[in-house]
């Protein structure tokens, strides 16, 4: 998709997105065969359940069907979410990654992974888990030494919370 399309699409698009309480987090057109696919990805501070987002693509799918942004040609329109294991590039998308455990790689090469605290505007409070039974360690990471991050799939993570209600209840 060249530049020119790509700015066209969001400056079309994303307005109507943010109207729907949602960020345009990117957008790509992909052929497949034949047909072409327009790919939107969508998200919020609390998320962007299945019926938001068949709200913003009917939206969407009027929007474009409206215009002429798409050229000629048949296309798919496909609307989701980001992916589990997603990249952290904006300033929200730490924000909204707060408890999750991330792989940072740093400018200076070296890697980490560690649970996200805390965002403000410079820096992440991270929590490195500790190895072979020694505690956590806390530690502060300016966003500007970050090189890379992305959003680690925890399957067997324990909620902090757990237990919590059944003490209140008894």
């Amino acid at each position: 998709m060249s530049t020119t399309q790509s700015e066209r699409l969001r400056a079309l698009l994303e307005p109507l997105v943010g109207s729907q309480g949602l960020d345009l987090e990117e957008i790509a057109v992909d052929s497949v065969g034949r047909k072409r696919v327009l790919r939107v990805v969508v998200d919020s501070d609390d998320g962007a359940d299945l019926d938001r987002i068949a709200d913003v693509s009917r939206a969407l799918s009027a929007k474009l069907d409206e215009t002429d942004a798409m050229g000629e040609g048949e296309y798919t329109l496909e609307v989701g979410t980001p992916g589990a294991e997603r990249l952290l590039e904006e300033h929200r998308h730490y924000r909204r990654a707060v408890d999750r455990l991330v792989t940072f790689r740093l400018t200076d090469g070296t890697e980490l992974v560690a649970r996200i605290l805390t965002v403000d505007e410079d820096a992440l409070d991270v929590e490195v888990p500790g190895v072979k039974g020694r505690r956590p360690t806390a530690r502060r990471i300016a966003l500007a030494d970050v090189d890379k991050a992305r959003v680690q799939v925890e399957f067997n993570r324990k909620d902090k919370n757990v237990g919590d209600d059944k003490e209140e209840e008894a």
